[in-house]
């Protein structure tokens, strides 16, 4: 049997996937990085990481996303363990880590709530920045709070809490300093649920009533009763959801706010700040 190189396997791979993709099921087949592939497209594979590869090229053409196959995703300045129970972490929703980040102090002892956490990437992300912090995490899920809790061992995450419920339910009395989420925000009609990676997607993570404000507009609707005095809200939405996100922070009494452009120039996150004295 002759064995096949890098660059032989990769041009075979193209022929039926993307190339970022084939590159990035290679990597992971061999245990390499991106540079290991540029430098060695000679480099021969053995009979076991060609099959595996050949698998993985199968499933890839079916649809099936890279970071289900991979079972992890980079965010932020972190690797995630993901699969099929939760959402997979994309970097429009770094821009949401950015912003909370910028609300509470390195050196602030502050409380951190994330709704709809999945694999904990929002939470964890935000742990491991302001590790004097306490972070909340919630998830209706508890298969996606299981994900969220291996991550936060891995990556060594201790000022973390997870709750498995719905939104605020099981958060009777407990006020926050700040509130993020990356709610379900899709409408439910919307054909690109039934595109791409999001066929795969748990349906319960992306789809939201039929114009996708459902949980957006209770989780507005209800922070204010979890917000600590100054205390900030911020939300990932849907591209043309912003002006609708602002509309129901003014109705809910938030000041300060505002929207904020991911690297498309798409407004992707909106929020404000509860400027009240308890």
């Amino acid at each position: 049997m002759q064995h096949e190189t890098i660059a032989q396997a990769l041009a075979a791979a193209c022929r039926s996937i993307d190339p970022v993709d084939a590159r990035l099921l290679l990597e992971y087949v061999l245990h390499v990085n991106h540079a290991f592939l540029l430098t060695h497209p000679e480099h021969l594979l053995t009979g076991p990481q060609s099959a595996a590869f050949s698998q993985l090229i199968q499933k890839r053409a079916k649809g099936i996303p890279v970071a289900y196959l991979t079972g992890e995703r980079p965010f932020y300045d972190l690797t995630f363990q993901v699969s099929e129970a939760v959402l997979i972490p994309r970097p429009e929703t770094e821009l949401l880590v950015e912003w909370a980040l910028q609300q509470i102090a390195e050196e602030q002892i502050g409380r951190i709530l994330d709704l709809g956490t999945g694999s904990g990437a929002i939470a964890i992300t935000l742990a491991k920045h302001r590790s004097r912090s306490r972070v909340v995490a919630v998830d209706l899920s508890p298969d996606a709070i299981a994900v969220a809790q291996r991550n936060a061992k891995t990556l060594g995450v201790t000022n973390l809490e997870f709750v498995t419920g719905n939104w605020f339910d099981e958060l009777s009395g407990e006020k926050f300093d700040l509130i993020v989420s990356n709610p379900p925000y899709v409408a439910a009609r919307d054909p690109h649920l039934q595109q791409g990676d999001l066929r795969f997607e748990p349906a319960l993570a992306l789809s939201a009533g039929d114009d996708g404000l459902t949980c957006v507009n209770h989780i507005i609707a209800t922070a204010p009763r979890h917000l600590a005095a100054n205390g900030w809200l911020l939300l990932e939405h849907g591209y043309d959801q912003a002006e609708a996100c602002r509309e129901l922070l003014q109705q809910a009494g938030f000041n300060n706010i505002c929207s904020k452009p991911d690297l498309a120039g798409i407004m992707r996150v909106s929020g404000g700040q509860l400027n009240f004295s308890m």
